[in-house]
Parts: structure tokens; sequence; C-alpha cells
């Protein structure tokens, strides 16, 4: 197969590159372009604050659980079958998101998008793999990272754009027109690979795997407003999360055709990769979600403005790309990694540091210092992860690739959103010591006083945007340090060098 799609050049091979580039970018645009366009959900669907975050981890919680099948429907359905169901069936679920009237309708909706749209992006990424000479393997990334980086971090812009010029709804339905495009990119032009009926699909590892992750998820997505561990609801499902974990790992290792193949965990360098795309994950997204509340719910901005101070975060990873893609051939990709992870910590380390008075213009340059690190991070990160892998193992390869980058990026979302709420309520006891009249060298403004209603709402008001400031700051901070603890990762890694099929 492998073979047979290098083969094909020029003009045909560019159609599929991007038939291929538009589904990507349809599916990972999906996981951002919702983000600022939650407060106008919220109130359309009836649902709290916490409540609304289900509609961003659902999604990615769907496709985490679906990516591993990847290679197993693949080598069932051929993989030029499997890309055109996959790709009707996102479209189709993007309508019913946008048409979807309470939150039960819209969590439904994003689950089967994600369950439609897990198997995109590693799909895609091997489909382009096998397309190019492993001589040309950097360049390829290079174009297929603009899709998968580029989506996420322009999803806000987007947002910001169709939700003030039209509704929130629009965020969902301008899937119509890409997901048309690809679907007649994928039928015309891509090859259809050989198929085997007969290799077996692991439904015990499978359930076993979606067990741990649907229940870790929903732990930590319902752990705050259940008081954690205080709640008998949260322990079980801590409980029923280990021993899904600790089954589908000895059942891994137990069994003749297991649903993920314990060999791949051999090549240091995918195992490594796989820790560093966890980071990633967590980083690029969950920064994408807490920015927007930041900007509009304490700064002020309007939704068109938060799309819009988050825009050059995407130019900075396109004009970094761009030059990666001509210096992985020359430089080690370990040291183009740590460059970028660097100056992520960098932009995270700024962004911990600011205050309620920041400016459009700080918003920006750290989102260009953090666009451009990511971009200097993720295609080397791609190339070196498979490197050393053998092609046979290639498209489960991606699929663990994106398995472990999707989970980060719940993972990071839930634990951020909850630590915002829990330090939120811890600065704001701490912050409410101090504005007692009593309190030498504090002045309290007359329409704070707790002598009226309306003084004690403002001053409450005031205190818990105060508190929440620095709990977003705090979520920042954390974001570095793990950053940072990801670096010494790299000298796990060999530098790419040519692999016998």
């Amino acid at each position: 197969m492998a073979q047979g799609i290098a083969e094909r050049e020029g003009i045909g091979r560019g159609l599929v590159t991007l038939s291929i580039m538009l589904a990507t970018i349809m599916q990972t645009i999906d996981t951002t372009i919702a983000n600022v366009a939650l407060p106008h959900m919220q109130g359309a669907v009836s649902a709290t604050q916490d409540q609304i975050s289900w509609v961003l981890t659902s999604y990615i919680v769907a496709a985490a659980i679906m990516t591993p099948p990847t290679g197993i429907l693949t080598s069932r359905l051929g993989r030029r079958n499997f890309f055109i169901i996959a790709i009707a069936g996102f479209t189709i679920s993007s309508m019913l998101c946008g048409i979807a009237e309470n939150l039960p309708e819209m969590v439904v909706a994003r689950l089967l998008q994600g369950v439609f749209g897990a198997g995109l992006v590693p799909l895609s990424q091997a489909t382009v793999l096998d397309m190019y000479p492993q001589e040309k393997h950097g360049q390829a990334m290079a174009m297929w990272g603009v899709g998968v980086m580029v989506g996420p971090i322009l999803g806000p812009t987007l947002g910001g754009y169709l939700t003030d010029v039209y509704s929130w709804r629009w965020v969902f339905f301008i899937n119509l027109p890409l997901g048309i495009l690809a679907l007649l990119g994928m039928i015309l032009f891509l090859p259809d690979s050989p198929r085997d009926s007969d290799r077996r699909f692991d439904f015990t590892g499978f359930a076993l795997l979606s067990l741990g992750i649907g229940c870790l998820q929903l732990m930590l997505d319902r752990g705050q407003s259940q008081d954690w561990f205080e709640s008998p609801e949260i322990l079980i499902e801590l409980g029923i999360a280990v021993l899904g974990f600790y089954l589908f790992t000895v059942h891994m290792f137990t069994v003749k055709q297991p649903f993920i193949e314990p060999s791949l965990f051999r090549d240091r360098n995918l195992s490594a990769g796989l820790v560093l795309g966890f980071v990633i994950g967590i980083v690029l997204l969950a920064t994408m979600a807490l920015l927007p509340p930041l900007l509009q719910n304490l700064i002020g901005y309007p939704v068109l403005t938060t799309g819009y101070v988050m825009a050059p975060r995407g130019a900075g990873t396109m004009v970094a790309m761009l030059i990666v893609g001509r210096l992985i051939s020359y430089i080690d990709p370990r040291k183009i990694i740590l460059f970028g992870l660097s100056l992520t910590a960098i932009s995270l380390y700024e962004m911990s540091k600011f205050n309620l008075e920041i400016t459009p213009w700080d918003v920006i340059r750290t989102g260009v210092i953090q666009g451009f690190g990511l971009g200097f991070i993720f295609i080397p990160l791609s190339t070196i992860t498979f490197a050393t892998l053998s092609p046979a193992l290639r498209t489960e390869g991606t699929a663990m690739y994106s398995l472990t980058r999707n989970i980060g990026s719940s993972i990071g979302i839930s634990i951020m959103m909850a630590l915002l709420a829990r330090h939120t309520q811890a600065y704001h006891s701490i912050l409410g010591e101090f504005l007692n009249p009593f309190r030498h060298g504090i002045a309290i403004p007359p329409n704070w006083s707790g002598d009226t209603i309306a003084g004690a709402v403002a001053a409450n008001a005031e205190l818990t945007r105060q508190a929440s400031s620095i709990a977003y700051l705090d979520d920042f901070a954390m974001m570095m340090w793990v950053v940072m603890a990801a670096m010494p990762l790299l000298v796990l890694m060999q530098r790419p060098r040519p692999v016998l099929a």
C-alpha cells in the first residue's frame, strides 16, 4: 500500500493531499471553535458554567476512545471507505450540534462528532507518510501539521467571528461546505487499500480501555461539583477507571491479537513521543479553553475582539512550521523541539504575570510566542516519534499518538477548570479577610458597603473577579512547569535514521 500510494506523483498526489488536509482541518478546528461561543451556548441550552464545559470534553473523550480502533477499522473497511464514512458521519453530526435545543442533545451530538472524527487525524497522518518517501517525511509532516496545529489555534478566532456576526450555531454549520469538499475529494482521488477481513477485533480490550478513559474523564468533569473524594460517586468512578486500565494492561500482554499491539511500546522514540504528545495536548487546548472566559468574563472583551487577539497565535505557528520544514533535514529534531518547548514555557511564564489591566498587545505578544514555540515542536516531534517505527505498525502508532494527545487535552481541560474553580474559592476567602473596615490602610468604597444588599453584592462580585484572575494565573504557571518537566524526555529519543520495512 505504501509503495502504491508513494508512486502517485504530480497533480494526483496533490489533490489527495488537499482532500486529506480539508478533513484534518475540519476535525481539528472543532476542538476549539466552540470555546469563545460557550457563554452564548450556556444560556441557549440552559447549562451551568461547569456543565457547559462538557461540550468540549465530550467531543475530546469520544475522539480519544475511538482513536485506537483506527488501525483495525482501516484493515477491515479499507482506507478509502473508512475516510468516506468518517467524513460523512462527522458532517452530519455537526449539523445535529447546530440544531441542538438543550444540553443533552448537544452532548450526544458532540459525542457523535468525536466518534466519527476520531480516525481522521491518525489516518491522514499515516496516508501522508505513505504518499511521500522517507527523505521527504519532514516536509510532508510540515504540510500535514498545518492542519493539525493551525486548526485548533484558529478555531476561537473563527468561532468568535461566526458567533458575533451570525450565531453560535454557525460554529457547527461551517463544517458542511468543508465536509462536502473533503468527501468529494476522497471519493474521486483517494485509492483504496488492501483489506484484511480476517483480522480480529479485540472487543474486550476496547471495552476495558473505553471504560477506563470514560470513568476517568467523568470523575474529572464532576469532581469539583461533587466535592471530589468526599463523594461516593467520585470514589466509584476512580475505582472503575483504575480497574479498567489495570485489566486492559493485563489483557494486552496476555492475548494473541490485542487491541493495541504491545510491540509499539518497545520503540523508544514512540514511547517518549507519546508522553510529549500528551503534554502538548494539555498546553495547546487547555490554554485555548482558559483564555476566552478570562478575556470575556473578567476583562470584558467582546466575543469578536477575543477571537481577533487570539488569531496571531496561529500566525506564529504557521511561520514556525514554514521554517521548520526547511531546517529539519539539517538540524537534530531534538534541538528544535527543545527550542520550541523553551518558547512555550516562556510564554506561559509571561501569561502567569497577567492582570486585569492587560492590553490586547499583551495577549497578542504572548500568543505569538506560544504559537511560534508550538510550531517548532509539532513537526519535528511527529517526525522523530515515528522515525524508528516499522511501517507495518505505522497506522496503529499514529492512532496511539493521537489518542495520547486527545487524552492530554481532555484531562488538561478538566484539571485546569477544576483547579480554576477551587483556587477561585480559596482566593475569595483570603481576599475577603482584607475587605474589613477595621483593617488599617484599607479604604472600602461607599458602594461596597455591607449595610445594603447592593453594596454586599458589588463587593462580592469584585472579590470573585479578583480571585478568579489569580486562579487563572496559577493555571498558566502550572502548565509552564508541566512543559519544563517534559524537556528531559528528549534525552531518551534517537535521531531519525532510515528504517527498513
